[in-house]
């Protein structure tokens, strides 16, 4: 598994451009798989039925190797793939953007149409919530009650997520680290309980964190 940017899942994005009486809408939303990206661009084209085009373009899997972008009847070249350059310029993937266009009457010439696509896309991600998919240790950690307070005080300091609580006999937290807090992580727990604590490594797990 690698990290990768990404927008957030559970919602749409969107945004609205006018130039030259065309107004442009784009929707943007986080897809793993070529299905969601197509359920998702048909129900645009279901929503916004009545526009002149609606233009998409997706990126899949955590190198971006899975790409596809569609003109929806504009001139070729001057629609879908302005979409899809301005996902990769913002080193996305697992992301579907569709543009919306009602044409006003005035033609906009194919550069205007490139400028014009690129332009909607750009603003729809500025307005998305971007989150960085990494790659978390999964830590079980058992100790006793007199530690607990301690060790949640140091937890929240360290921003340190914790999945799950077992109070049992002992408390059991799940907890996620990075890679890189791992070594430090254990050397402090020492100090904290005086190494009176057990703890199982469960495997990784890849969650987002919010950037922006």
């Amino acid at each position: 598994m690698t990290n990768f940017k990404t927008v957030a899942g559970g919602e749409i994005f969107s945004a609205i451009y006018e130039v030259n009486k065309s107004k442009f809408l784009a929707h943007v939303k986080h897809v793993e798989t070529e299905e969601e990206a197509r359920d998702f661009v048909l129900m645009i084209r279901k929503k916004y039925f009545d526009a002149t085009h609606n233009c998409s373009a997706w990126i899949l899997g955590e190198r971006g190797d899975k790409q596809k972008s569609n003109d929806d009847g504009e001139p070729g070249g001057t629609a879908g793939n302005p979409i899809l350059e301005t996902i990769k310029k913002n080193d996305l993937t697992n992301c579907a953007v569709v543009v919306t266009r009602y044409f006003g009457g005035i033609k906009l010439g194919a550069g205007g149409l490139i400028r014009a696509y690129s332009h909607t896309a750009a603003l729809g991600i500025a307005n998305s919530k971007i989150v960085q998919m990494t790659l978390f240790k999964r830590i079980s950690l058992t100790l006793e009650y007199n530690f607990l307070a301690t060790v949640e005080n140091y937890l929240r300091n360290k921003k340190i997520r914790v999945a799950n609580s077992d109070y049992a006999e002992l408390v059991t937290l799940e907890i996620l680290l990075l890679p890189a807090q791992a070594k430090n992580f254990f050397i402090e727990m020492n100090d904290l309980t005086a190494a009176n604590f057990l703890y199982e490594e469960l495997g990784e797990i890849l969650l987002p964190v919010e950037i922006k």
